[in-house]
Formats: C-alpha cells, sequence, structure tokens
C-alpha cells in the first residue's frame, strides 16, 4: 500500500471529515474509493468500447443511402401512431 501526502483546502478537508464521519468511515477511505472509481471508470469505458467494435464487426448489411427520405420517415411515424 502506497502512503499519498494531498493538500487541499481547509473547507474541503473539514467537510471530507463530515461526510466521512457521517459515512462511518474515513478521509482516506473515501479517497482511496474515490480513486478506485476512476480505475472503475477507466475498465469500463475500455469494455463499452470493446462492444461498440463487436457491434460495429457484426453490421454488415448497411448503406448510407438506403436511408428513408422525408416523406418516408413522416410516412412511418404516423402509421405507428394509429
Amino acid at each position: 500500500m502506497k502512503n499519498l501526502t494531498v493538500s487541499v483546502p481547509d473547507e474541503v478537508y473539514r467537510d471530507a471529515r463530515i461526510r466521512a464521519a457521517e459515512s462511518g468511515t474515513s478521509v482516506s477511505a473515501l479517497v482511496a474509493e474515490y480513486l478506485r472509481s476512476l480505475s472503475g471508470a477507466t475498465t469500463e469505458f475500455i469494455r463499452l468500447q470493446a462492444l461498440q467494435q463487436q457491434i460495429a464487426a457484426g453490421i454488415t448489411a448497411f448503406s448510407a443511402a438506403d436511408r428513408l427520405d422525408r416523406e418516408q420517415v413522416h410516412e412511418r411515424g404516423a402509421r405507428a401512431v394509429r
């Protein structure tokens, strides 16, 4: 485990101590959890990026030229409402 020294304004530290006390934990645990969440966000981004690539690779019959024109879009929407 690494020790970390961080400088924060007094009011930030005071608010963090209050939040930690309300949660029954320590400021150190709050900081550790925040840093873990940063790592998790990166992991989630990588997972979603891989999923997007997998889905894109499965799309084989797409052509932008096949899109509906304005009239067809409105007619399609009107049929869905009926």
